[in-house]
């Protein structure tokens, strides 16, 4: 005869945990399951209110404050508007700092993106060895806004520099360009226009997606290489555009690192590359005046801000979406 083993009622079956927390209620469960998620986002959200939110607001209320840094954080005067209504009426520093970021970026940038999309056309092609060439274009974006490039950068534009030696053998005699007004900001454009790997990558990914048979039906209906480019490839290609566009003018309007070497952190020559961040970090940094500062870096934030909006405004009327909607 077989011999049967009662069942151990204390002992708990795979999932009797999961089954025992939802008869104890559905709403404790839940709340347990919530409790971990905020646990396992907890560096992130110390991260967001340490290094981002609180020293945002904090930022606001000093631009309403003459704040220097030496001054303890209890002495701090309110002035109210006075910080805007001073750099907006009675400090020309800033209207030029403004002015040579506006030049910068309505330059430059335009250029970059051509530039950009000029060599992602080129490298669209199934060639031998063009993945060495796709790295290699993309290499100076890697370096970024670094100060070392900077400093080569520097060394290649002053009199004894590499483009000068270049220069001179076509009998063409060269100038200190970084130490010229006249071209020390230009020197700036042409770095910022030499990285142009990272929307070029981005473009390439774009052409990849423009359907082989658009081409073909154009060609049919006897449309050349250019009637090809403007009346298929810019409006496939228009999303792309306009996402490099907004990434391109925001890093434009945010350039620093190469106007801070190139003028050891005075903006010059003659103020002739005071970019407005160089001039935001002067103020606050070096004359110590950070309540200004401050309300200069709100301006700045609102700017770009207002920028992005217009983009996105008027993206409805020229970016052109594969569903066939434009947003």
């Amino acid at each position: 005869m077989a011999l049967t083993t009662a069942p151990d009622p204390t002992r708990r079956g795979p999932g009797s945990d999961r089954a025992h927390a939802q008869r104890r209620g559905p709403g404790r469960f839940r709340h347990s399951e919530g409790l971990a998620g905020y646990v396992f986002l907890s560096p992130w959200l110390i991260g967001l209110m340490g290094v981002t939110a609180i020293p945002m607001l904090l930022s606001l209320y000093l631009s309403f404050t003459n704040y220097d840094i030496l001054t303890p954080f209890s002495e701090v005067e309110w002035v109210g508007l006075a910080n805007y209504e001073r750099m907006f009426t009675a400090d020309p520093s800033y209207w030029h700092a403004v002015r040579v970021t506006l030049t910068f970026a309505l330059i430059a940038v335009p250029l970059k993106l051509g530039a950009a999309l000029g060599v992602a056309l080129l490298l669209n092609r199934a060639w031998r060895g063009v993945g060495l060439f796709r790295g290699l274009f993309y290499l100076p974006s890697l370096l970024g806004g670094s100060v070392a490039l900077a400093i080569v950068w520097v060394n290649m534009f002053n009199r004894d520099g590499a483009f000068n030696s270049l220069l001179s053998l076509f009998g063409i005699t060269g100038k200190p360009w970084v130490n010229d007004p006249d071209w020390a900001l230009e020197t700036l454009m042409v770095l910022a226009i030499w990285q142009f790997g990272a929307p070029m990558v981005i473009f390439l990914a774009g052409l990849k997606q423009v359907p082989t048979e658009l081409y073909e039906a154009a060609s049919v209906d006897g449309a050349g290489r250019f009637r090809q480019f403007r009346n298929v490839t810019l409006p496939m290609l228009s999303p792309v555009i306009f996402f490099n566009l907004v990434l391109e003018t925001i890093n434009g309007f945010q350039g620093f690192t190469a106007a801070f070497v190139l003028s050891n952190g005075t903006g010059g020559p003659v103020d002739s590359t005071l970019m407005y961040t160089l001039n935001l970090y002067i103020t606050g940094f070096t004359d110590l005046n950070m309540g200004y500062a401050s309300a200069m870096a709100w301006v700045f934030l609102l700017a770009i801000a207002v920028i992005t909006a217009i983009f996105f405004s008027t993206g409805r009327f020229w970016v052109h979406y594969s569903d066939g909607e434009d947003r």
